[in-house]
């Protein structure tokens, strides 16, 4: 089961659209820590993939658990995982 609250107060336009995709065999949850009032967590499961809505400067914390039972984390931009808009002309 997977939860996402999110909650900021900021203009909707400052928002940017971003995904991310769960590459490995493992279960990862995924989280932004790094911006005040906002909570995002999701469970992502292998070969997941998921858009989301964030600040710019906002840090997507990405932690699975190794075979050895520690647990690694990696920090990705929010920027860099923002969705590239293509706009349809007639």
């Amino acid at each position: 089961m997977s939860l996402t609250i999110n909650s900021v107060n900021s203009e909707p336009s400052v928002r940017i659209m971003c995904w991310y995709i769960n590459t490995t065999s493992k279960m990862q949850i995924a989280r932004i820590t790094n911006i005040p009032n906002w909570y995002f967590e999701r469970t992502v499961f292998p070969g997941e993939r998921f858009l989301f809505e964030a600040l710019p400067e906002a840090q997507l914390e990405v932690c699975r658990n190794t075979n050895t039972g520690t647990v690694v984390c990696e920090r990705i931009s929010c920027d860099r995982l923002q969705v590239e808009e293509i706009s349809a002309t007639d």
